[in-house]
């Protein structure tokens, strides 16, 4: 039992000195600009990554924007279940996050899609249509890459292909998203 815990550690060593720093650090500043401008940001995926959605959406939208005094308007898609819901019944589930974009997204608004894989189908849509009506996009996902990382603008891959480890990285990715204003809050201004 030991030995696979320390193979295990090792492995999510691995995946996290794997993080994109630059990739980091660029996606820090389009989230700086899109504080500065005012403009929305929208996070979204499923499973674990739907928590990490749901976790960065808080840590930014509360967390960051106390420490800045200038609120980040973000938005988990996962969190309204009534409307995932009506979305997935009445047309599909690869709908549930575009039909809510459909109605909020604006050019020069964030998408921000979280997925292991990269081929989430609801994910692949949400961002097809965020890049099509000019809003910038970025996507969190694992080594396969997937469709996701041929859609979006800016892309941040783990490289590491096991979902535990991947998500636990890209957690830590949303968690350095949310601190550099948290422990910076001039960045912000």
């Amino acid at each position: 039992m030991k030995q696979w815990l320390t193979n295990y550690l090792a492995a999510q060593n691995a995946a996290h000195n794997s993080i994109p720093l630059d990739a980091v650090a660029r996606l820090i500043e389009q989230l700086r600009q899109v504080l500065q401008e005012d403009r929305q940001i929208f996070v979204f995926g499923n499973g674990g990554s739907a928590a990490n959605a749901s976790h960065l959406a808080t840590d930014l939208g509360k967390g960051a924007s106390d420490k800045v005094g200038r609120r980040f308007r973000v938005l988990s898609l996962n969190d309204n279940a009534s409307w995932l819901t009506a979305l997935g019944n009445d047309y599909a589930y690869e709908d549930v996050f575009v039909g809510q974009l459909q109605n909020y997204g604006q050019p020069g608004d964030l998408a921000l899609g979280i997925s292991v894989s990269g081929n989430s189908p609801n994910c692949v849509k949400a961002l097809t249509w965020a890049r099509q009506n000019g809003l910038k996009t970025a996507a969190l996902v694992g080594a396969q890459r997937g469709r996701m990382a041929e859609i979006a603008e800016q892309v941040l891959v783990i490289n590491d292909t096991h979902y535990g480890r991947v998500e636990d990285a890209q957690m830590s990715i949303c968690h350095m998203l949310c601190y550099a204003f948290m422990e910076n809050p001039q960045w912000g201004q």
